[in-house]
């Protein structure tokens, strides 16, 4: 059984790469935090600096999580009202709504570029290794700035196209066959 899907198309494959830089991201501070957490238990010596890391690569991963929420839109969502309405006005409401939020990417991604110069020109760095936190928050914003192309996109999508979101997320029919009783 496989999990991997096939992209149909460059917008595809753009957030399929941008989901698999969130994943491996996701896995990477996971294990600095078990591998941390067994020296610091079982061998009274934890990795250096395992908190400063685990803490600005998780902020990353969150980053570019972000941005495949911004395409897909598969966040907790109650829109009961949306429902109840008619087709143009629950189009409305929804590029209202996805509107929002592009404008709250929008001001996020200038802050966080703002707080990438400023961690650049202060020198801030982790206590241990005293590795610099600005290429930390650099791929932050690139993540910010990856959420705000795809929640454009989702904007454009809903407003121009009339798409919007499923009600709920389909099940990968990959997923459905190998659950099947032989």
């Amino acid at each position: 059984m496989s999990l991997s899907r096939e992209p149909r198309g460059p917008l595809d494959s753009a957030i399929l790469i941008i989901e698999r830089i969130a994943g491996v991201l996701l896995g990477i501070a996971t294990l600095l935090i078990v591998f941390s957490a067994i020296g610091r238990y079982g061998f009274a010596r934890p990795l250096p600096d395992a908190f400063d890391l685990s803490r600005l690569i998780l902020g990353v991963a969150i980053a570019w999580g972000l941005a495949s929420l911004g395409y897909h839109g598969t966040h907790i969502k109650v829109d009961l009202l949306a429902h109840s309405l008619p087709g143009p006005l629950r189009r409305a409401m929804n590029t209202f709504a996805w509107s929002v939020l592009l404008i709250f990417t929008g001001l996020l991604a200038w802050k966080i570029g703002e707080r990438v110069l400023d961690a650049y020109s202060g020198g801030d760095v982790t206590m241990d290794l005293r590795l610099p936190h600005w290429p930390f928050f650099t791929t932050i914003w690139l993540g910010i700035a990856a959420a705000l192309f795809t929640t454009a996109i989702r904007v454009w999508l809903i407003a121009a196209r009339g798409q919007g979101l499923e009600e709920f997320d389909a099940i990968d029919p990959k997923l459905l066959e190998g659950s099947k009783p032989k």
